[in-house]
């Protein structure tokens, strides 16, 4: 079998013959004598023509051929007079392995919504535009390991179930082989005779496990699903995303953030390099702007400016916004957009945030006021990072527990760390769909995921 892939990339070099395309018809388009079919096998974005001859032996099965039938076409590859592609298939024998009623087949030859295209997401990556954001959704991924690989990090896996919220927010998928209709016993505790003996959830984080893993082998990463149960409908939320969690012993927040600008850059470099025609498609058709933001990203060191410094420049900006602009507020998304689309015209890390607003791990500064905290946002996507220095100091972070008013008991490993041979430490986490929107210009969280789960959304 030869991949579209690989004739695509063969240029004006002669191809060998004869060549078997498998893949699905897109189009078939009937004259006297003969059929034209455009067929796609995923491999890249590029069709290829096959020319299906009356007196071939393939065309005794072109009926069955139709828009969405699985063909397998055996032939010779020729130069095509036509425009736009170097080679075209002049058939001789075709098998069709599935075919597909022309008249409930739901992709015919048109533009489709984005909405429509949610309602068959088992459907949608024979698309142009969503078969492109899974190859570079794919390369991206390849990318993420590439990049931590090179520079020393060991990839660990941490557990999706988990017995702590890493947030504190408690927006977590409870996971339980209770019945439904389950009461405990009088006296007895709630989990008792749950699977584990005690609550559980799905994990909305891998560092707090992350961490564990840097202060044994210095430089670690994670690279996984999480969840969040946050009942929340925007463009930018999902009930289930994946995450990269980098994590560095004997790093401190600068270190943090030079590891976080870097890493943006080149997995942006490397989709670009790897996706170059995929990405294109987004550029001429989603986002015109597109190719300048990302080469803006590779090409220029990213603005870093203390959460203070933000605030005053929001303050003074000559613009309104929905919410209001205050000393201790967590940067919303508006505010994120002006500072790196208007004000700096670049990507802008911000730092050292009120410690308020910040989780408990993040490590507290010397003002007693702000924590060694970062948030790197890019045009477009606004905060595209999170992280901070940990807290590495056993005594502050007892603390900061007691302050917030969190159990410390599922958390005594975790402060046991704290114990013995603590470090420094620091690392960040990138969510990666929000990565995929900033490379392609997809507006929606739900279009660069292949099966979105968001609120009153679990089909498929």
């Amino acid at each position: 079998m030869t991949t579209l892939r690989v004739i695509d990339a063969l240029g004006a070099e002669a191809p060998v013959s004869p060549a078997t395309v498998q893949g699905w018809v897109r189009t078939r388009r009937d004259a006297k004598g003969f059929s034209f079919l455009e067929i796609n096998d995923g491999s890249c974005l590029a069709n290829i023509q096959a020319i299906v001859d009356e007196s071939a032996p393939a065309f005794a099965v072109i009926d069955r051929a139709t828009t969405g039938a699985a063909v397998s076409v055996t032939g010779e590859l020729v130069e095509s007079p036509g425009k736009g592609q170097q080679w075209e298939l002049r058939a001789r024998e075709m098998t069709v392995y599935g075919a597909a009623d022309p008249e409930t087949y739901p992709l015919q030859k048109k533009r489709h919504s984005d909405e429509f295209l949610r309602s068959i997401a088992h459907l949608r990556p024979r698309t142009n535009k969503y078969s492109a954001m899974l190859r570079i959704r794919a390369e991206a991924a390849f990318g993420v390991h590439e990049f931590y690989r090179d520079r020393g990090f060991h990839y660990l896996h941490t557990p999706i179930l988990t017995g702590s919220d890493c947030e504190g927010a408690g927006e977590m998928f409870r996971v339980t082989t209770l019945p439904q209709d389950f009461a405990p016993p009088a006296g007895e505790p709630p989990y008792e005779q749950d699977f584990f003996g005690r609550e559980a959830n799905l994990t909305v984080s891998g560092q707090l496990e992350a961490e564990c893993g840097a202060l044994a082998l210095s430089r670690v990463y994670t690279f996984g699903p999480t969840f969040r149960a946050e009942n929340s409908n925007t463009p930018k939320h999902a009930a289930e995303f994946w995450m990269i969690e980098p994590e560095v012993a004997f790093c401190d927040i600068h270190g943090d953030m030079d590891l976080g600008e870097e890493f943006t850059r080149e997995l942006t470099r490397h989709v670009l390099e790897n996706c170059e025609k995929d990405v294109e498609l987004f550029a001429k058709f989603v986002d015109k702007e597109l190719m300048a933001t990302l080469t803006n990203i590779i090409d220029n060191p990213f603005e870093r400016i203390p959460h203070a410094e933000a605030v005053k420049i929001l303050a003074n900006a000559k613009k309104k916004f929905e919410f209001p602009v205050t000393p201790n507020m967590d940067l919303q998304t508006e505010h994120e957009r002006y500072l790196c689309e208007e004000h700096f015209k670049r990507p802008v890390i911000v730092y050292d945030y009120p410690k308020e607003i910040k989780a408990f791990y993040m490590r507290l500064n010397d003002d007693d006021k702000t924590v060694a905290a970062m948030d790197l946002l890019v045009p477009r996507i606004g905060e595209l990072i999170g992280g901070s220095q940990r807290e590495e100091r056993g005594d502050v972070l007892a603390r900061r527990i007691a302050e917030l008013g969190m159990n410390p008991e599922p958390l005594w490993w975790y402060t046991e760390l704290r114990t013995f041979g603590s470090a420094p430490h620091a690392g960040f986490g990138l969510g990666f769909e929000r990565f995929l929107m900033m490379v392609t210009g997809i507006a929606n969280i739900r279009d660069v995921i292949p099966f979105p789960r968001t609120p009153r959304h679990l089909e498929f």
